[in-house]
Formats: C-alpha cells, structure tokens, sequence
C-alpha cells in the first residue's frame, strides 16, 4: 500500500474522529432584556443581535462562519456534489417570450451565467438581440434585474435593479432602439412594477419616502403611486394618490387598452383582500373614485373591453372567479360573470383574444383552459403531472406563450394559439440528465384531525423502497400560496443521489380555495405543523424512510415550519434546515414588511394571538438540555425581508441548549437576501452546502 492511500486512509479516520465529537459553539452573551406580554414575562437574551452592525455582532457572525466552514471541509463529498450540481446547473435557460409595441421580449440564461439576459427581437424568425446584460453590471453577479415593463409603444423599457438581494430597487428608463440609457433614476421603489401610459411618455409606480432608520431594518409604512414623465428627475414625479392617515396601505397602478382609465389597486399586508380605486385619465385632475371600498375580497385586474372590466376575484368565491364591472354601472346589481366559480381553484387569468385563459389547480397540479368570447371552453392538454406560467398578452392577441414543468423535468416553452386551442413546442432545453429516468406520484394522507392532504413524492426509477431510503421533506403552509410541481436543479441532484423528495400541499396555502388558506393561519397555525409532521408520519408508516433517514427543510414562512416542527417532534427527523425563517414570532412585526403578515400570524398585540405565537414561536420554545436534529440555518446579510436577526438568535440559542452531538451550524451568505436575484454562482455553493449537510447526516 503507498504511503499517499495510507496517509488518505488516517485523514478520513481523522476527520470521522473530528467530526463525531461535540462542536465548541462561538460564546453568545445572554443579557437580561424582558418584556411583559398581555401579563406574561417573556425573556429576549438576544435581543443585542437585533444590532446586526455592532461589532459584537460582527465578531459572533465571523465566528459562527468560520465554524461552518470548518464543518462543510470535512465532508469529503463536498467537492463531488459541488461539480455534478455545476453540470447539472449548466443548461440553456429560456424564460417566457411576450410580445409588446411590436417586439418580441425574453429572457435567457447560457447556463452558469450568474444572472439571465433579457433580449428582444421584432420576429421569432431573427436572430435576437441583447437588451440588457445584468452581469456587465456587478462583478460578482449579484445586481439582479428585479422588474421590467415595455412601453406599448415599443420604444422604452422600465427597469428594476436589485442589489445583493435587497428588495429595494433602483428604476430606469432604456431606450430599446438604440439600447442606451435615459438620464432617468428612481430610488426607494419597493414591492411596486412600473405601468406604461400607451404614447409611452409616463410611468406609474409606487415607493416610500427615503427610511429614516437603516435601510435593511426600518418598518415600511405609507407608501405613495405617483407618475414618472420620462426625461425628468424623480423629484418632478407626480403624486397620483397617497393616504396619510392609512401608513399600511400600499398601490398598484394598471392603464386600460385604451389608455384612457387608471385602475387602482390598495392592499394592506398580505392579507387576501384589497380595495379598487379608479381615475379617469383623459380629464385634467380627475379624482380617484371608488369602485370597491370594503376590505372584504381580493380583486385582480385582467383587462377591458370597453368600459367592462374583469377582475379574477374570491367575492362571493372562494375558489375564485372572474366578474366585470363596467365603469358606467359600477353598481354590485350590475356586475357580469363571464367565468363562474367551479370545483378546482382558479389559480390564474388572462385576457387574451377577447376572452380568457384560465389556469386551475386540480390537487395542487394546474390544468388550462381557453374560454372564448362567446363563453366556450377547451382545455389545454398538458405533458402531465405540472405546473405552467405565462400567458400574458392583451385582449386581442391571438397567440400567447407559456411555460411547462415538473419535478422531473424543467419542461419546455410552449406557443398556443388562440383561435384553434392548438399547443406547440417552440423552445425545449438540452439536458444533462434523463427526465424519463424519474417517476414523479401523489398521495394522500390525514392529518391529526382527520383533513386529507395531498403530497407528491419524486425519486429515481428503481428505487428501492425498503423503509431506509434518506427522504426530504419540503413544505411551506402560509399566505395562500399554492406549492405546485417545479423542477429545482438541487432536488434532481438529490434524487439523483439516491434520495427520495417529499412536498405535502398544507393547510395555510392556496391549494383549496380560501378555507384552506384561512385553516393554516393565526390561531389555526398548529394545522399547519401538525400536517406537516402526518406527512413525515405516512412516510414513516409507509415504508419510505425512518426518522434518522428523514430531513425536513422551507424557506422564509416554511423556515418557520422547518423550525417550528423540529422544536415539536425532534424525534421525528435526523436533520432539519430552516431557510431566512421567520422564527422570532413576538417581534417579527417589529422590522422592515414584517408588519404585513400579520395577517396570516396574527398579532403579538392580541392577548389570543400572543398565547397562539408564543406556543410555537421557534426562538421561544427551545428547551435547554435537549438533543436536538441536526440543524443548518440558512440567512444572508442582506435579507431585509425576513430580519436576519431572526436566524441569528436562533441559532445562538439553539446552540446553547444542544444536549446531543448533532451539529446547530448557521451558514450566512454575504451580499444576498431572501432569495430573488441570487446569482447563480451563490446558488450553487448554497446548494453544495444543503447536498453536503444531508449526505453527512443521513449517511447518503
């Protein structure tokens, strides 16, 4: 035996060794900060962590990544998982072509390309041109374009810059002729698109006064819509509508075909439920008037015709249905149905050639539909069990494009034609893998009060299923938002590892309409857990895995799920990994848009919702001396979405209270935030991380 295979041998032995023993933590300080809810003493050692630019900080966090570095360099299939993921990341991504003033718009990604390309071409059949390139922009990729909106006249573009992650957004305006900047700049945009007049000389958006407080921790309140003339400076914007004595209110602007109405839309948080406003544009100071003045339904605008408009609305439907009002009998008595609520969840709706493609959720998979002008509907036959985007266009298009995908599969970019109902493929991926090498199923299962839920389980063909097959478990549960198949290039990965992936569709999500959305929040929020922790308990059951083969991970809302049932169940599980979670559930209204999920957590201010929060809040339920799951917390310095500061006081507590020997780490990714906009180069190292914790710890 040569002394290079001996010396190779005694490293591995070393780093089994190295790795089995105890970790030594970084010395968090515990200070004495207690605060008094409703009569109850809650305690907040951490609270100095909320400074997340004190040195103090600074030095924990430093700390903290050179303990994870350390960790992740000792598993020898880091550097294996790294290339294969690079390989597999490495494929010709198209985004969905649109068509607008007379070009034809998409966005591209080469492969690895930390950010995609947008390019426009004024036919299918030419070879496209770049338009913006947002890698020229930083070196290190992480200026990411966050929202565009072409003229209807086809001579500007509108757009959004985001940098390393922010969801504060940079605008400006790009001549598409000549690809040249306009003088144009708009700062302190948030959570707002741009709405083209359509001479194209003007712009709606919204933003916020410029924050007080740091940018990445004030609350954001009182946002305002005004209008942009493009060629002036923002200071000569417009203020189009802004309501001083409503600070959590905020605006989206749409323009009719016409050009000649200006629709208004109010929401408050994330609440499903918002306010219609409308202007009349072509009269000089023109008031905004109300068209639906009661927080009791949410309304989306589709499109007009004429003086009719449509809104895809739960308004007396709670699985959604498409009405129109016309602006000269707004009345409620006046109000059309030209697509009536039915069995499956109208997830989405466009106008397109004068009536209307729909996209429904048949449990939790979409199915389309074309509804013409004269209310006869066809479906659009799908590749199979998936997911589907796009579809945008204006009421008198007769084609329109769409995306199709899968776990299996990140599918291909379809033409449908609106006139015969016709679907083809007009762009399809070169892969490198073999989509028909994975099966991809749904089940059902109950939960602990007997709901049915349903879940998808993806793995490699021939897998063995024999009850020790290492299992992720993914699921998120809030805001109404409807988890669908989707290919992720770090769960073929997976898969292709041997692994089997598990999605359950929980209660707090859209799946089933706005009674299983509501199931899942507030004081109903255990619904939530106690579905995803049935899901781990089928698979259990059902022969697929065992706790010390099972991980569980979310991210954002679902990092509050992947703590939360981790801190409930720890025996059920060997590895959990909660991504930019929301896990400080008394103060988590206390930063930046955290406000606005009140709507879904309920507020720490009302003595029923404090007892339901603290009963599950992650920070709060940690029990000192306990052995714990594996844990790695995933957060980025950036995230002024989700406070950073919530994964930090978790993890510092979380590690002071490990009783076992699995490893609490925290990996903070610099120059990123909650997630949009991540350059792809991060995304990949992001990944090898997650890959390389779950091989480690479930012995993959």
């Amino acid at each position: 035996m040569t002394r290079m295979i001996l010396l190779a041998l005694a490293w591995l032995c070393l780093t089994h060794v190295a790795m089995a023993e105890p970790l030594h933590y970084p010395a968090a300080r515990k200070g004495t900060q207690v605060d008094v809810y409703h009569g109850t003493r809650v305690a907040d050692p951490y609270r100095w962590m909320e400074d997340i630019d004190s040195p103090e900080v600074k030095a924990w966090i430093e700390q903290e990544q050179r303990l994870t570095d350390a960790w992740f360099q000792q598993v020898p299939q880091r550097e294996a998982i790294r290339k294969r993921l690079s390989a597999l990341w490495n494929y010709e991504k198209h985004g969905v072509p649109w068509k607008e003033g007379g070009h034809y718009f998409f966005r591209k990604n080469n492969g690895l390309q930390n950010q995609s390309v947008l390019y426009v071409q004024d036919d299918l059949q030419q070879k496209p041109r770049v338009l913006l390139d947002p890698n020229t922009l930083s070196k290190d990729g992480t200026v990411a374009l966050s929202g565009l909106a072409v003229s209807p006249d086809g001579r500007y573009l509108a757009y959004g810059l985001a940098e390393a992650g922010s969801d504060w957004n940079h605008w400006h305006v790009r001549d598409i002729a000549t690809g040249k900047d306009l003088p144009d700049r708009l700062d302190w945009v948030k959570f707002s698109g741009a709405t083209w007049l359509p001479d194209g000389s003007g712009f709606f958006y919204a933003r916020y006064d410029a924050p007080k407080g740091g940018k990445l921790k004030s609350v954001n309140y009182f946002q305002k819509l005004y209008f942009h003339k493009v060629g002036q400076p923002q200071e000569k914007d417009t203020l189009v509508y802004a309501r001083p004595d409503q600070k959590e209110w905020g605006f989206s602007a749409s323009v009719s075909e016409e050009g000649d109405v200006l629709i208004i839309t109010v929401w408050r948080g994330t609440e499903d439920k918002n306010l219609l406003y409308w202007k009349d544009l072509k009269q000089a100071d023109a008031p905004v008037k109300p068209l639906v003045d009661e927080w009791t339904s949410s309304f989306e605008w589709l499109g007009n015709a004429g003086h009719t408009h449509f809104f895809l609305t739960n308004d007396q439907a709670p699985r959604r249905r498409v009405i129109g009002i016309d602006l000269q009998q707004p009345e409620r008595k006046h109000w059309k149905e030209p697509v009536p609520q039915s069995e499956e969840v109208l997830d989405a709706v466009s106008y397109l050639n004068h009536g209307f493609v729909t996209v429904s959720m048949k449990d939790a998979h979409h199915r389309v539909r074309i509804i013409d002008s004269q209310g006869r509907s066809r479906e659009v036959q799908l590749p199979g069990l998936g997911s589907v985007g796009g579809f945008t266009g204006h009421g008198d298009d007769t084609e329109t494009f769409y995306r199709y995908t899968s776990f299996n599969t990140p599918g291909g970019i379809y033409r449908l034609n609106l006139e015969t109902g016709e679907s083809s493929l007009f762009r399809s991926p070169k892969l490198a893998f073999n989509p028909d090498d994975y099966t991809v199923k749904q089940v059902f299962y109950h939960s602990k009060d007997g709901t049915r839920v349903p879940m998808f389980i993806a793995h490699k063909k021939g897998l063995k299923i024999n009850g020790n097959t290492p299992t992720l478990l993914y699921g998120y549960g809030g805001f109404n938002i409807s988890l669908t198949p989707f290919f992720s290039v770090t769960n073929l990965a997976w898969m292709e590892m041997g692994g089997i992936y598990a999605m359950p569709n929980l209660r707090g999500g859209g799946e089933y309409g706005q009674a299983w959305h509501e199931a899942g929040t507030k004081t109903r929020k255990q619904n939530v857990f106690d579905d995803f922790i049935a899901a781990a308990e089928w698979l259990i059951a059902n022969g697929y895995t065992q706790p010390k083969k099972l991980a569980i991970h979310g991210g954002s809302n679902g990092g509050l799920l992947a703590a939360a049932v981790m801190l409930q169940r720890p025996d059920l599980m060997a590895a959990s990994i909660p991504a930019v979670g929301v896990l400080d559930m008394l103060r988590f209204n206390q930063f930046t848009i955290g406000w606005a999920w009140e709507s879904d957590y309920g507020s720490p201010k009302n003595p029923e919702e404090f007892r339901a929060l603290l009963a599950y809040s992650p920070l709060h339920n940690i029990q000192p001396g306990k052995a714990y799951p594996a844990t790695l917390i995933l957060t980025a310095d950036h995230d002024d979405r989700v406070f950073p500061a919530h994964s930090f006081k978790f993890a510092a507590a979380l590690q002071a209270a490990q009783a076992g020997d699995a490893p609490i780490l925290i990996r903070i990714e610099s120059r990123a935030g909650h997630g949009a906009g991540k350059p792809t180069s991060k995304r990949i190292a992001e990944a090898t991380d997650k890959l390389a914790f779950l091989s480690k710890i479930l012995q993959l």
